[in-house]
């Protein structure tokens, strides 16, 4: 029996979050430059997309390329930013016949201006769908986000239009990239790292990790299937004992 057939549909985490590691050394083992290794891994986004659709996965947070990511050859990030316009282009449509929305997080005014205008264009042809909300963090920093969150609140407050007293969880959450996103339930990361790598950070207090050493241009839906199969087997307790979720 397939990792498909062993889901509990009843039982599917809401918002999957990934970290898809291991490009470069995927193409390093097959002889090619780095950038190979990143045009192939968007044939596993294809993929691990149409794979949450297939089961019904609401949320799909995809970390694309973070602020520390702008550190790497230039040769290197001009190829992944043609990359992503390349994608964006090719796949709007697919995006819409698959019912799925497109959305983006991060500092986004600081990708190069074709990217912004592509992102913006597929976002808002996209706007209307509601099967599925893929996420792309991009020029994306969870300890930025939230810098930029506590920005915003100290503003407010100086300003008063917001006491310190109102300031708690869900203030501070709708200051967030995130807001309207449900926090994710489950966050995979390929390639055997165990690290989360400033993503975020907030949103993942009460995520299950799964952690594989499979490299993301190998990684398909059947291993998003045995993902979730993982997670369906946990307890999620949130700081209750067993006896108390009976």
């Amino acid at each position: 029996m397939g990792f498909k057939e062993q889901i509990d549909y009843s039982r599917l985490p809401k918002h999957i979050a990934v970290i898809m590691d291991g490009n470069g050394r995927w193409a390093k083992g097959q002889g090619k430059v780095r950038v190979f290794g990143h045009e192939q891994g968007v044939l596993s986004v294809k993929d691990i997309v149409e794979g949450c659709v297939e089961v019904g996965i609401e949320y799909l947070t995809l970390y694309a390329f973070s602020t520390e990511n702008w550190n790497r050859p230039k040769e290197e990030v001009d190829a992944l930013m043609q990359i992503l316009i390349s994608t964006i282009n090719k796949e709007t449509e697919t995006l819409n016949k698959n019912n799925i929305k497109l959305n983006a997080i991060g500092n986004i005014a600081s990708l190069p201006q074709e990217c912004i205008d592509d992102l913006k264009e597929a976002m808002e042809k996209t706007a209307h769908n509601e099967k599925c909300t893929l996420t792309l963090a991009l020029s994306y920093s969870a300890k930025w986000e939230i810098i930029e969150a506590a920005k915003k609140i100290a503003s407010a407050v100086k300003d008063n239009t917001i006491s310190l007293d109102d300031i708690d969880e869900d203030l501070f959450s709708s200051k967030l990239t995130t807001v309207n996103i449900p926090d994710p339930e489950l966050m995979i990361r390929t390639s055997g790292e165990h690290r989360i790598s400033n993503y975020l950070l907030w949103q993942m207090a009460y995520t299950e990790f799964y952690f594989t050493d499979v490299l993301w241009p190998d990684f398909r839906r059947e291993d998003l299937f045995e993902a979730i199969v993982d997670y369906q087997k946990r307890e999620r307790r949130f700081g209750k004992i067993s006896e108390q979720l009976n």
